[in-house]
């Protein structure tokens, strides 16, 4: 794949979809916020990407490597995804930071796992531009890539994101943008429920995840997986989604709770597993 990819953002997502590329051989860059942070992507680039060459032959750590830099959205880079925090306004203010530097040419994406395309687009010059590429995390394992499009998305814009998800090998999805899109919306639904039933004493979180693994085939079940997302990620889109679709979608008191004393997941040590720093 001999394409220029910005991607603006370093942590867990920015950091995974980066990797992709680079295995695929594209030319990657990485905006950070700060030359600590750029270090610490780039240090997760590389950690990724040579457990990906213990498991691929075909990946070249090192090689793959030489093809990253880290700086601003270069003139050149043809396709250009933002994966900072899910925040409308911090994301807003990237992409059209991002739309000022990129090329005429170039396709822009939100990583975004939930907000509106259509309102994201409203900062942007040329809002027809934006289309949702969302990843799922761990970006290198999961082979899912939510297309969201707009009634203005172009049809080439679409054919050009179709082609880069499917030169990851990965399987994209077309959504029409709406609150959530398709998987945020069910999954976060599920999710909120299995909280409720360790808020009311149904079962513990250990037996709700065994019973939708085993039971239902889902590869991780839904407490874990909050906890792997980030608990306080998990509140943020609910909260949005209450908002937009109603209290079907109403945060559990508990949810709450544990994001309150920092008891976050995966990144904070303690969600509703405990997990090894």
């Amino acid at each position: 794949m001999s394409v220029r990819v910005a991607v603006i953002g370093g942590g867990r997502m920015g950091a995974g979809i980066a990797q992709v590329f680079l295995a695929e051989g594209a030319w990657v860059s990485v905006q950070e916020a700060g030359e600590e942070a750029a270090r610490a992507a780039e240090g997760r680039i590389a950690k990724g990407l040579r457990t990906a060459e213990a498991r691929r032959p075909d990946v070249r750590a090192d090689e793959a490597l030489r093809r990253l830099s880290l700086g601003p959205v270069p003139e050149s880079a043809e396709l250009v995804i933002e994966a900072v925090p899910e925040d409308p306004a911090l994301k807003a203010e990237v992409l059209a930071q991002a739309e000022a530097r990129m090329g005429p040419q170039a396709v822009l994406a939100t990583n975004t796992s939930s907000l509106s395309i259509t309102e994201l687009s409203a900062a942007l010059r040329g809002p027809h531009r934006l289309i949702g590429l969302h990843f799922f995390n761990p970006v290198p394992v999961q082979r899912l890539v939510e297309i969201v499009v707009t009634p203005h998305t172009p049809p080439e814009v679409l054919g050009r994101a179709r082609r880069y998800v499917e030169a990851l090998g990965k399987t994209g999805v077309v959504v029409n943008d709406s609150p959530g899109f398709a998987t945020s919306r069910l999954g976060v639904l599920v999710g909120l429920e299995a909280i409720r039933m360790v808020e009311e004493g149904v079962a513990g979180a250990e037996d709700i995840d065994t019973a939708m693994t085993l039971g239902y085939g889902h590869p991780m079940g839904p407490l874990k997986l909050g906890d792997l997302v980030g608990l306080d990620v998990r509140l943020a889109i609910a909260e949005y989604l209450h908002a937009r679709l109603g209290p079907r979608f109403e945060p559990p008191v508990l949810l709450r709770e544990m994001v309150a004393r920092g008891e976050l997941g995966r990144k904070s040590g303690k969600g509703f597993y405990v997990w090894d720093s």
